[in-house]
Parts: structure tokens; sequence; C-alpha cells
């Protein structure tokens, strides 16, 4: 008597029978070619529509989903190192950028407070020249 694969009157491993696809081969071929599954859910009263979804749902591969010109979650920083990269360069940037406008405020700020001073003095300096000349 020879032995059976999968043991007595089990099963057989995935793929061993040539009756149906296994999982994994379903789940290739899906991946490989892609699938669409798109639905709407309407609710309406009294031909009043009141509540829409729209459901779209694709299932394929990343080299797929590219090749159809889906790529989004390159863009998402939640997703994507390289973009999250991007934008902790583009924030740095942007606070460097500010970083060095409140510097250049805050130098020019004493140079007008010092300048306001003297010309506050030289009023102050000309008022007393003044009385002092009424005075005489």
């Amino acid at each position: 008597m020879t032995a059976t694969p999968g043991g007595g009157g089990l099963p057989g491993p995935y793929g061993s029978g040539g009756g149906g696809a296994n999982l994994a081969d379903i789940l290739e071929r899906v991946l490989d070619k892609g699938i669409v599954i798109a639905g709407d859910i309407k609710i309406n009263l009294l031909d009043i529509e009141l509540l829409t979804i729209k459901l779209r749902l694709i299932v394929a591969s990343i080299d797929k989903a590219k090749e159809m010109g889906i790529d989004w979650w390159e863009d998402d920083p939640a997703l994507s190192t390289g973009a999250r990269r991007a934008e902790l360069a583009r924030e740095n940037t942007e606070l460097k950028q500010r970083l060095a406008e409140l510097e250049e405020r805050t130098a020019l700020e004493p140079a007008e407070t010092k300048a306001g001073s003297n010309a506050g003095t030289t009023k102050a300096e000309a008022g007393e020249e003044t009385r002092e000349r009424r005075e005489r």
C-alpha cells in the first residue's frame, strides 16, 4: 500500500490537489490583476435624498497600483518615511526663516530705542535751554 501525501482520507497540502485553487493562488491573481469593488448606498425619504455613501475599494499590489497611477501613500507622512523627512525639512526651513526674522527685529529694536531715547534727551535739553532763556 502506498502512502498518500495528505495522510489517509484528509485533504492534501495546498496546491497538491488538482481540484481548486488555494487562497494563496487566488490572492496572487487578484493582486497581480487588481480588483475594484464599487457600491453606492442611498437613503431616500419621499424622493428626497437624505444620505449618499459611495464606497470604492481597490485591491491590488503596489506595483499594479502605481501602474494605474495610484500612489497617494508616497506623499502621506504617516505612511512614508520619505514624505515625513520632506515635511520635517520644510518645517525646519520655515522655522529657520522665522527665527532669522525675529533675530533681525530684535537687532533693530535696541538701535531704535537708543535713537528714540537720544532724541528724547535732546528735546529735553532743548526745552531746558528755552526755559533758561526765558528766565534770563
